[in-house]
């Protein structure tokens, strides 16, 4: 019999904004950001700083609410649950990983990875075999009994993603895991996230910076401005400023321009300006957006 929930995806997001301050003073952002992510995928999120890539991350995590659109995890609204449902939902159903790894100091390696089974009921008796068998799975079982400050970066981060599945969560969200890594250990990082994703049939969403990773997605998505959007290749559609010579992104750029049948993207407001008052001079190099 076909399951019935086999269409359904794992995260629905729809419409999501968030603005943070009033006036002239709010930033949006997040703005109408929509995706839906299932089950044994990896979806990249790329974007520069101060993009809305963490905030975004937060509110598909429940850790803040949007000020408008719908989140749904595993079919149900988090709008519709109560503070503590979606506290219970984002303890049994979501495992963070962080690039500052978050570790407990005071705490050994098992006692870190077995640290959120606490917030489960009824979990944590079964969970120490778990953290066991993750600690094993992670190549740890040398350093079950070390302090986070007797680990090098890549292990810290390891034991942070077994922290982050003790409770089997189906879906992972990761905030720049490789950020405070080396290269290797960085790709290391990633390719263990990829094969959680294809093992254990878990979603995993992963915003970063860092390009080394991008082979491992199977959706490479671009956030700019509090916008999503979403290319299997090249995040951009780059285009140049006729004026100064800048590089400037098609999709995000708000300074257009028309001459002669041809759009021209510019960086700055002062750039179209100076186009505009003679563009002939422009064009005329050959230089074309």
């Amino acid at each position: 019999m076909p399951d019935a929930n086999a269409a359904v995806p794992l995260l629905s997001a729809t419409g999501l904004v968030k603005v943070f301050g009033r006036g002239d003073a709010a930033v949006r952002a997040v703005d109408g950001v929509s995706l839906q992510v299932a089950r044994g995928e990896v979806v990249l999120i790329k974007g520069p700083s101060g993009s809305g890539k963490t905030t975004l991350l937060s509110m598909l995590g429940g850790l803040l609410q949007p000020d408008a659109g719908d989140i749904a995890l595993q079919g149900r609204l988090l709008a519709d649950m109560s503070q503590t449902e979606r506290a219970r939902a984002r303890a049994a159903h979501i495992g963070f990983v962080f690039q500052a790894y978050n570790l407990l100091e005071a705490l050994s390696v098992f006692e870190n990875v077995l640290f959120p089974a606490r917030l489960v009921s009824g979990r944590l008796e079964a969970a120490r075999e778990r953290a066991e068998a993750l600690i094993r799975r992670l190549d740890l079982a040398q350093r079950r009994d070390a302090l986070p400050a007797q680990l090098s970066g890549g292990e810290r981060q390891r034991v942070a993603i077994a922290r982050a599945l003790i409770n089997d969560p189906p879906l992972l969200l990761a905030d720049e895991p490789t950020g405070n890594l080396d290269s290797q250990r960085g790709l290391e990082v990633a390719m263990l996230l990829h094969d959680i994703a294809r093992e254990d049939e878990r979603a995993v969403i992963i915003v970063t910076h860092d390009p080394r990773i991008e082979e491992i997605a199977d959706r490479l998505m671009w956030l700019e401005d509090g916008r999503l959007r979403d290319r299997k290749q090249d995040a951009h559609d780059w285009a140049v400023d006729p004026v100064c010579g800048m590089r400037v992104d098609r999709w995000t750029a708000t300074q257009l321009a028309s001459h002669d049948g041809h759009e021209y993207v510019f960086c700055s407001a002062r750039c179209r300006k100076r186009f505009i008052a003679g563009p002939a001079s422009y064009v005329a190099d050959g230089v074309r957006s």
